[in-house]
């Protein structure tokens, strides 16, 4: 038999898990508090001891912790290739904390310091198109001696210039096919690669989670990025639209697989910044535990409090930990709420119109993620998402619900490019109700 490690370093938990290769069974997992205060890698270490992995197993390793990924995008129009940007960021698994449009000024470099993001991803002008504000951009940063590490992916005459210009000025480079090579045309793949590349090589050391270099050599993906690939290796396998929503303590993420429309792509209703059929959303003011205070502050603005306000407020008020009763009704606003920007999109600034919207009506399978839905909360969260008829967008019409109750969307996503076969089995065999869904 042959087995591998998955495990995800958490901000709070590390999960692990032990998978049988040849016939693509989860045969244990386990969970250790993470040791951030210490080592990471003690609390990996435990959680992998308590699956009783045979010896010489391949780890498969995935984190979150320390924040995670924090990125800031520079692009050149806010509504076209920033917008873009911000997207095939999001696609990376990182949490964008600051989007520039337009030529850098000094205070505009001062925000983007201030952000204090890990990553810097430079777009700019669609290939053939203006490469003036990418190489602007790309000088501005070098001359303010920026350290943080860069991605370039924007106008293809103009890449190189610019990488030239921050390398002379020691600031590390990768560079990757344009986000936006045409309007209306998104191409996430180079760019998510290399910001993966950039966060194994530059930020999880930077992170100081652990004192030697072999965390750094387990760790494969950030975890954001590992359950997307796992939301598409589900996709792959079912050929079903897929929505996945995961409550966590402090953010709660929206990952939806829909089946590409070519009238939308092609016809009037088309995407100036493009449309990512596979796509993430984070919302970082949402969550379970210290999220909390958010979730009933944009409960109100969404009027979903209606019974119970009061008590609601008084119990997050007093903080955590809640109590169950109060654990799955923040879950259940928080997945609703977050569903509905995933669906309806966002605005890039006040006054602008809504962009990167998404049509959730045949999404065949819905996922719910977390531990509060682990824990017994997932049904009802996941009809209150699946009965929200007033938040401006249309729900599945016909959805099938399930809980990732053995926590595999990670582990399939972190063996997808080595194991394919085995991902998409493991995850089918947990997610899919027998006979439910089908190509």
């Amino acid at each position: 038999m042959t087995y591998a490690v998955c495990a995800d370093v958490g901000s709070t938990y590390t999960k692990a898990c032990l998978v049988d290769l040849d016939t693509a069974t989860l045969v244990a997992r386990a969970e250790h508090p993470t040791t951030s205060a210490t080592d990471v890698l003690h609390g990996l270490d435990a959680a992998v001891a308590a699956c009783a992995a045979p010896p010489g197993s391949p780890w498969y390793v995935c984190s979150s912790a320390g924040g995670g990924l924090r990125l800031a995008v520079a692009g050149y129009e806010q509504l076209i290739t920033a917008e873009a940007g911000h997207r095939v960021g999001l696609s990376a698994g990182a949490r964008v904390v600051h989007v520039a449009a337009g030529p850098l000024t000094g205070a505009g470099v001062a925000a983007l310091r201030a952000a204090r993001p890990d990553v810097v991803l430079l777009v700019g002008g669609t290939d053939g198109g203006d490469g003036e504000v990418l190489l602007h951009n790309a000088r501005r940063l070098a001359a303010n001696r920026l350290r943080v590490p860069v991605v370039v992916a924007g106008n293809a005459d103009a890449r190189p210039d610019a990488e030239a210009a921050l390398t002379g000025r020691g600031v590390p480079v990768t560079v990757a096919g344009n986000v936006l090579p045409r309007i209306g045309v998104l191409d996430p793949g180079p760019a998510r690669a290399a910001i993966r590349e950039v966060f194994l090589r530059h930020v999880i050391g930077g992170k100081r989670l652990s004192r030697g270099r072999r965390f750094g050599s387990l760790v494969r993906a950030a975890t954001p990025d590992a359950v997307l690939a796992g939301v598409e290796t589900l996709a792959d396998a079912t050929g079903a639209g897929l929505l996945v929503v995961d409550v966590g303590g402090a953010t709660t993420d929206v990952y939806s697989a829909l089946i590409p429309d070519p009238e939308r792509e092609a016809g009037p209703r088309r995407d100036a910044a493009g449309t990512l059929w596979r796509s993430r959303t984070v919302e970082g003011d949402l969550g379970v535990g210290v999220g909390a205070p958010g979730v009933v502050a944009a409960a109100h603005a969404e009027r979903l409090l209606t019974d119970n306000a009061d008590a609601l407020t008084a119990a997050v008020t007093a903080g955590p930990p809640f109590g169950p009763d109060t654990d799955r009704h923040l879950a259940a606003l928080a997945a609703t709420i977050a569903v509905r920007r995933h669906a309806r999109g966002h605005s890039p600034g006040a006054g602008q119109p809504r962009t990167g919207g998404r049509d959730l009506r045949d999404a065949a399978l819905v996922v719910g993620s977390g531990g509060v839905l682990r824990h017994g909360g997932g049904d009802a969260v996941l009809a209150a998402v699946l009965g929200d008829t007033g938040g401006g967008w249309a729900p599945p019409t016909a959805a099938t619900t399930v809980v990732d109750a053995a926590y595999v969307l990670a582990a399939g996503g972190l063996l997808a490019a080595d194991h394919p076969a085995a991902a998409a089995r493991l995850l089918t065999t947990h997610l899919t109700p027998a006979g439910s869904i089908s190509r």
